[in-house]
């Protein structure tokens, strides 16, 4: 029976294997660009997208892999990765990749995205640990990156109160080791625009330094890290360091695909644990992951009335400039400690968190009415539990966590497949306002996970090879107040996307996003009072090849936003993309132009832009002009590559371009990056 169900499948996935072999550069663009939206600006992908260069170099076996491993594919579902084990199970290994056809809920495009990285070949791994084998298998990985505006900003023309200090050069200098998933090591460090280069104060000697050594599969040690790490737990109520996805056309990763304990490898300074960990198999279905950081955070620390420091506001952004951020530069500590058991069955999975945090500073909220509920004191316990669980098509998960002596936060949720081309997620959520916890990444409208109930239902319809259909509704309130929303308030979201892809060598997107929520309004009154702001997205885009060696890309957008009883803002954004890169050249170059138009910085546009490795941007567009860039690399040698980056934004009718220390006179404002990569 299995052997004569692959007999179709061949002819199905002769168009899916054609499919395939875009590259995975364009599949890791599609793939950040469906989730940046509702990401901070400065989030760092390269983590992600390093990850899945590894395996596109070193696939994954899928006869011999962990759902822990697969979790790393953020494209797959938790439902997907259980029907794959249950599939093998019944049938034993798969025979050909093809046979991922015939597994439920694995449709073209999923199937698309995993095969540059996954492969069925049993190659003999050698991942014994020898010093002989550290040394002679190892993968390392080196990449120098430079980077500056060219433009002087007002930072740097001020020669006194208020200016950048250092240089407006950008430096990064990040070193990897791994051998066989069994041992790696990294060292990050980083200098940013306007800081000191070497010779500047709380400096070792780059502004910036991340280090981590980590084994894996030793015994029943699962994981050891020394160094930075981070943690992710559950549904990112309780315990998730860094920055989660949130809401996107793709449904399913609603559902967070925890991977627990990892090494930090990311530039960015903030989100992430410094100390040791490991994960632990105490019996053959339980885990246990204790750990310990202490690490100095950027704050703004001030003295009471009885002459003691307190914390007023915790400073994510890594920035160490101007004289007022070089002093709060690690000028608060924070030890966090805990630990979490997890346990394992064939369709169930159930965790219990617990961790303390302490400052050496006492928080204290600011002014306000609504800081009211805000965290006090230097020390907070938090306690949580998660689950999942798998029936058939259903799989069913959620979240509580309790932060003690104040207020609790919990979720649940569904994600079913209702068909093999119709599946479904529903999301209830629901996060006391004196909800206090430092590493809460869940899903939520607002920026924290607290003072938020809200529903979220998503739709993906997938009725033939050619077309594919995202839809989600979310409905949110705020039962308190916020910053500039002096009342409790609501909204909602809607989006809508179709893809058509009529052959291997097009496709068309169409999306519509509808956003209202509600704000204090701008009119001068003696109460505020809330006005509703609605934004109105529209998009139309399509990709096509001609050949192997070149692609093109083009994109209309459209945004209307309205606040109140005020006129209508309006904005668009058209660009052309262009891609030359054959497979056998030593060279490849991709480049944009850029025509937008939008009433202010309230009707911006955001776009993903094409960047050098493991470097990403995502700009928003805004004003009136037209932007350009364009991307280089070239192979040096056999392991060693150099790209180059310029790009210009060219603003009209303005006499200046940013704001405050980033000012610049005139109407353009242009930047370089170049980077080396040498692997060994």
């Amino acid at each position: 029976m299995r052997f004569r169900l692959l007999i179709p499948l061949l002819v199905v996935f002769s168009e899916i294997t054609a499919k395939a072999q875009t590259t995975e550069q364009n599949i890791i663009r599609e793939l950040i660009e469906s989730m940046a939206e509702n990401l901070p600006e400065d989030y760092d992908f390269s983590e992600l997208h390093e990850r899945l260069l590894y395996y596109r170099n070193r696939p994954v076996n899928l006869n011999y892999t962990s759902a822990e491993e697969l979790k790393t594919f953020i494209f797959l579902s938790p439902l997907q990765i259980n029907n794959l084990f249950e599939y093998i199970k019944r049938n034993g290994k798969l025979i050909d990749i093809y046979e991922l056809q015939a597994i439920e809920g694995f449709d073209i495009e999923t199937i698309q995205r995993l095969i540059p990285f996954v492969t069925l070949d049993q190659n003999t791994i050698n991942d014994k640990i020898t010093l002989y084998n550290i040394l002679k298998y190892a993968h390392n990985d080196l990449i120098i990156r430079y980077e500056r505006v060219l433009e002087k900003s007002k930072g740097y023309k001020e020669l006194s109160g208020n200016r950048y200090l250092g240089t407006p050069d950008k430096y990064l200098l990040r070193y990897k080791y791994n051998y066989s998933n069994r041992i790696s090591a990294s060292l990050i460090l980083k200098k940013d625009a306007g800081e000191y280069f070497f010779n500047g104060p709380k400096q070792y000697p780059f502004d910036y330094l991340s280090a981590h050594v980590a084994l894996f599969k030793t015994g029943r040690f699962k994981k050891i890290v020394l160094g930075d790490y981070s943690l992710h737990f559950g549904q990112a109520l309780n315990l998730w360091s860094g920055f989660a996805f949130g809401k996107s056309p793709e449904i399913s990763n609603m559902v967070k695909n925890d991977t627990g304990l990892k090494p930090y490898t990311s530039s960015n300074e903030y989100a992430f644990l410094r100390g040791i960990a490991t994960t632990v198999n105490l019996f053959k279905n339980i885990d246990i992951t204790p750990f310990i950081s202490y690490r100095y955070l950027d704050a703004t620390v001030t003295k009471d009335t009885d002459g003691l420091q307190t914390i007023n506001t915790i400073n994510q952004t890594g920035l160490h400039r101007t004289s007022s951020e070089i002093e709060n530069k690690n000028s608060t500590s924070q030890l966090v400690y805990g630990g979490i058991i997890q346990y394992h069955l064939k369709r169930l999975n159930v965790g219990t968190i617990a961790y303390q945090t302490h400052f050496n500073n006492t928080f204290i909220p600011g002014s306000g009415l609504y800081r009211s509920f805000n965290f006090t004191g230097t020390d907070l316990t938090n306690l949580g539990t998660y689950y999942d669980f798998t029936y058939k098509n259903f799989y069913l998960f959620g979240e509580i966590g309790k932060s003690l002596h104040s207020g609790t936060a919990f979720l649940n949720g569904i994600l079913i497949s209702l068909s093999p081309q119709v599946s479904a997620v529903a999301l209830y959520r629901s996060y006391a306002e004196n909800y206090h916890n430092f590493f809460n990444q869940s899903i939520a409208e607002a920026s924290e996970a607290i003072n938020e109930k809200g529903l979220y239902s998503g739709l993906k319809i997938i009725p033939s090879k050619s077309w594919s259909f995202s839809f989600y509704a979310d409905y949110f309130r705020f039962p308190w107040l916020k910053f500039r929303v002096d009342a409790p308030s609501n909204g909602y979201e809607l989006l809508a996307q179709a893809n058509y892809t009529p052959k291997k060598s097009i496709k068309t997107v169409f999306r519509f996003k509808m956003k209202n929520k509600q704000q204090n309004t701008d009119a001068n009154v003696p109460f505020n009072y809330l006005d509703d702001i609605k934004t109105e997205n529209y998009r139309a885009e399509i990709k096509w090849n001609p050949n192997k060696s070149w692609g093109f890309q083009n994109r209309l957008e459209m945004v209307n936003y309205k606040k109140g009883t005020v006129s209508k803002e309006h904005g668009y954004l058209f660009y052309q993309d262009i891609e030359y890169s054959p497979l056998s050249s030593k060279l490849s170059a991709n480049l944009r132009v850029a025509y937008f138009n939008t009433a202010s910085y309230n009707s911006r546009i955001y776009a993903y832009e094409d960047d050098v490795l493991y470097h990403f941007t995502f700009t928003p567009y805004s004003g009136k002009g037209i932007r350009t860039y364009a991307n280089l690399k070239y192979r040096l040698a056999k392991q060693l590559d150099m790209w180059a980056r310029y790009a210009l934004f060219n603003y009209n009718n303005v006499e200046t371009v940013g704001s405050y220390l980033d000012e610049i006179s005139g109407n353009k404002k242009s930047d370089i990056r170049l980077q080396l990569r040498y692997q060994f």
